[in-house]
């Protein structure tokens, strides 16, 4: 335990027994340590201290919206609208502004028709809000897009992915930059990319935007980066380029629920800049997941939730990526704990073509930081007293 984490009033004494803490923390402690770790970036230190806030102030609503901010900041979405929504149907229904964080979230989950009804509900609850214009903004956006959003196809087949990348690729900067000014084609194809292709691909057109240097390409990256359904992490990255075109530059930026002006002058990126091989071990183990029988729907977030928080963790002293296939056996190792699924390190080591000693190694660096067993043993026995309170 670090001196941060140590409670106040500890009595020192030589006898270890005569060591008493003589009053308990209360919930404003623990809110403004959770608030402390976000604000650092350590998000499962943040969310140790939120929790305990709720379990020794439950009927504080604020208690709650904190909680569910940072699962949304650290894309538990779905858990996050489960406790908005509690929020604001069974302890503040003037919270309003769980509406607008509800709305975002079904928007990064791709359900466009909750996200119009919950900014509509917004508005309707709260129009004078903080966050009135953004909602505005972001339904006339969905408006102007409608028959994208009724033909529900918002994503690029792999096919497609793969052809623009192919594109792109063998394009030179100069190159890219000329067709970028003159061909309005060229230009519709680099957006559709932007926003329905693989993150691969997104982050692959926004590195030549930023090499682009043009008024075009500003525009594309200033667009990107007030988007609130937009990854955070691509986010970053686009503002990173946007801050070598034009370092002084001013933009509008969907940040902590709100679009902000932020300069780049002295903008510092939140959390480590995303590495194209971080991704690659994201999708390697996706990749292999999606050939197994194991995996519903809600594994995939939690695999990414525990590589991002990995990677958060680690930072900066950040993990060597030289063979994906290791990290992404090592890291569905710790989805399989996690749930206590029935697979080995010698099943995934077969399934990835990687040694048995090579995926231990890697779980273990992960569980290391992140305490994978501890928390999967403390889940089951929540799941195992519930069960039982159900049959009492």
């Amino acid at each position: 335990m670090g001196k941060a984490d140590r409670p106040k009033g500890i009595l020192k004494t030589n006898d270890r027994s005569l060591k008493v803490i003589p009053f308990s923390q209360d919930a404003p402690y623990y809110t403004q340590k959770g608030t402390y770790y976000n604000s650092k970036n350590q998000l499962s230190k943040a969310l140790l201290f939120l929790q305990k806030a709720i379990e020794i102030e439950p009927n504080d609503p604020w208690n709650h919206y904190n909680l569910a901010c940072l699962l949304s900041k650290t894309s538990r979405l779905k858990e996050a609208n489960r406790i908005f929504k509690h929020i604001v149907q069974n302890m503040d229904g003037q919270l309003s502004e769980c509406y607008f964080f509800m709305a975002v979230n079904h928007g990064l989950m791709e359900d466009l028709t909750e996200a119009k009804r919950y900014l509509l509900k917004y508005l309707h609850t709260n129009p004078e809000g903080e966050m009135a214009d953004e909602a505005e903004d972001l339904l006339l956006a969905m408006e102007e897009d409608e028959e994208d959003l009724e033909s529900g196809d918002r994503s690029l087949s792999v096919v497609e992915n793969e052809s623009i990348l192919n594109l792109i690729s063998e394009m030179g900067r100069v190159k890219f930059k000329e067709r970028l000014l003159e061909e309005d084609g060229f230009r519709q194809t680099l957006q559709k990319g932007l926003y329905q292709g693989s993150d691969i691909l997104k982050e692959a057109i926004i590195r030549l935007y930023g090499e682009a240097d043009c008024a075009a390409a500003q525009a594309s990256l200033a667009d990107f980066v007030a988007n609130p359904w937009v990854k955070e992490r691509l986010r970053q990255v686009a503002l990173l380029e946007l801050k070598q075109i034009f370092p002084a530059g001013v933009y509008r930026v969907f940040s902590e629920g709100a679009i902000r002006e932020v300069s780049l002058q002295n903008y510092q990126s939140p959390a480590p800049v995303w590495d194209s091989k971080w991704q690659q071990v994201i999708e390697c183990t996706f990749a292999n997941m999606r050939r197994s029988a194991y995996y519903g729907d809600e594994f995939y977030d939690d695999v990414e939730a525990i590589w991002l928080d990995f990677i958060n963790h680690a930072y900066p002293e950040v993990p060597r990526v030289d063979k994906p296939q290791t990290w992404a056996a090592g890291l569905e190792y710790c989805l399989v704990r996690f749930h206590f699924l029935g697979l080995t390190q010698k099943d995934l080591a077969a399934k990835y073509g990687v040694s048995t000693a090579s995926v231990r190694r890697k779980y273990s660096a992960i569980n290391e930081l992140l305490q994978i067993e501890q928390k999967a043993y403390r889940n089951m026995l929540t799941l195992l007293t519930d069960h039982e309170g159900e049959h009492d």
